[in-house]
């Protein structure tokens, strides 16, 4: 697999000074959990499964969730298991006899007894797994999912990754928050080769209290929400090697509504790109705000600057997006590069390649290494090319 590897040669190289390297599904947990990107969630009763993972790997999407949970009604349950089982089946035949890599695939169940019963029951294509995605993740049940997801890995002899979403009332609520967090946090940590990502489910989290947001604002202008995730981060996201990658909330809106307020999307940073070989820049601008993706992209970088990488996506044309604005800026590795050759010689600080900041080594030095990491696999975008121009070729390419 290889973030943007479904553009072309030529085009690739006209955007990236330093091109995403490839990976695969047994790549280091490091890799992985920042190649994650734009997770595009399915549910698992889709007649067409499988041809859906074909067209969206072919179109730039590495990573999957298939839902046996809240993406399905209750009574489906069987069927969904049923049609994953038989569509997986399929697909492994497809990618066996292809140079072509299938995205990382997660199945979100419902019960711990679900993993090792489906991990049996798809027999080889347990193969295309990459692990379980572990709904309502609470010290509680946690143990339950995570010793089902050990003898999941005994019985195929395939890791499997776990990756608990936090999205109880108990979290919600300020009484239970602290109690939650240290008992989750302890129980993974005594699981850190096991667990790829924490992930965060908003919705559920709004659900508590009969909150929604609208396409016009963020998670973080929803106050309850961004405490829940500001904790979140504070406790299991730190920098010091106990902490965990903890993705950013899904984007529920994809057609056009009629619009309260103004689009949030600037004309500038699309004026200036001066267009691609693909589309103008206004017509990038155009269709970003015809599909909602404005409200998407101004939360996407809200994520990153509160400790969020990757993001739940529920629909297709949320995933190019997410992965334009993952790139490292030029700006952004230049500064890396040079906090980290400076902490090498001893800490210090020095002014900024771009002369506009100030790069302190030792307080910055998660941070470097953290970019330096997102650069290897989303690649470094060349000097003069925009997040315009990355959103144009992806959503044109």
């Amino acid at each position: 697999m290889r973030h943007f590897g479904h553009l072309a040669e030529d085009v690739r190289g006209r955007l990236f000074l330093e091109q995403p390297r490839p990976f695969t599904a047994r790549s280091e947990p490091a890799v992985l959990a920042t190649a994650l990107g734009g997770t595009l969630y399915s549910p698992a009763t889709r007649p067409a499964l499988a041809a859906d993972i074909r067209k969206q790997a072919a179109r730039g999407v590495v990573s999957m969730v298939l839902c046996l949970e809240d993406a399905i009604a209750d009574h489906e349950v069987g069927a969904g298991e049923r049609n994953l089982v038989e569509q997986l089946n399929d697909l492994v035949k497809d990618f066996t006899d292809s140079t072509q890599d299938h995205p990382l695939l997660f199945i979100r169940v419902r019960s711990a007894a679900q993993i090792p019963d489906l991990a049996r029951r798809l027999g080889p294509a347990v193969d295309l797994l990459s692990g379980f995605v572990l709904p309502k993740f609470t010290p509680g049940n946690g143990p339950g999912y995570l010793a089902a997801l050990a003898a999941a890995e005994a019985a195929t002899g395939r890791r499997l990754y776990a990756m608990p979403v936090l999205e109880s009332p108990e979290l919600a609520h300020l009484e239970t928050r602290r109690e939650q967090l240290y008992g989750i946090a302890e129980l993974l940590a005594g699981h850190r080769e096991r667990v790829l990502a924490v992930r965060l489910g908003v919705t559920d989290l709004c659900s508590a209290y009969g909150l929604r947001r609208s396409p016009d604002l963020t998670a973080y202008d929803v106050a309850l929400v961004a405490g829940v995730i500001g904790d979140v981060v504070n406790v299991l996201g730190r920098a010091d090697g106990t902490g965990h990658t903890v993705t950013g909330p899904v984007w529920e809106y994809f057609p056009m509504q009629e619009r309260m307020f103004k689009p949030q999307l600037r004309r500038t940073p699309f004026a200036a790109s001066g267009g691609t070989a693909l589309a103008t820049g206004e017509e990038v601008r155009r269709r970003i705000i015809e599909h909602d993706l404005d409200g998407l992209i101004r939360e996407v970088e809200l994520d990153r600057a509160n400790g969020l990488l990757g993001k739940t996506c529920i629909h297709p044309s949320h995933v190019p997006a997410v992965h334009a604005l993952s790139v490292v800026t030029h700006e952004e590795y230049c500064d890396a590069q040079d906090i980290l050759r400076v902490d090498r010689g001893g800490g210090g600080v020095l002014r900024s390649a771009y002369t506009n900041k100030m790069n302190e080594a030792r307080p910055h030095r998660a941070w470097a290494e953290r970019v330096l990491l997102r650069a290897e696999v989303f690649g470094v975008a060349r000097a003069d090319v925009s997040f315009a121009e990355l959103l144009a070729a992806c959503l044109c390419g």
